[in-house]
């Protein structure tokens, strides 16, 4: 699959976590490889301290059908502070915080 836009960097993601869809550990390992590919293709990243846990999981149900949902939530949360120590550590914390039992 073509990763050379946002849209087909998240297309991409959306079916790669459908490929594996395990709850644990399978997320973090995706959003780790969105942000790679976001980083090395646009110069982005995703804040995701800006992506309440409930509206992403939500989204990222949703995008087995329909995409745009988790398209508008990542794009909204997109920032260019690719070399942040800050936003990098907040990623890591979110991507525990998403995956854990309410």
């Amino acid at each position: 699959m073509p990763e050379n836009t946002f849209d087909e960097i998240i297309d991409k993601y959306v079916e790669m976590n459908a490929a594996h869809p395990f709850m644990e550990g399978n997320g973090r390992s995706t959003r780790i490889w969105l942000e790679l590919i976001l980083k090395e293709r646009l110069c982005l990243c995703v804040d995701w301290s800006k992506i309440e846990k409930k509206n992403y999981l939500k989204a990222m149900i949703e995008s087995q059908k329909d995409s745009s949902n988790i398209k508008k939530l990542l794009h909204k949360a997109l920032t260019d502070k690719i070399n942040d120590r800050e936003i990098f550590m907040k990623g890591i914390d979110y991507s525990y915080y998403y995956e854990q039992d309410d």
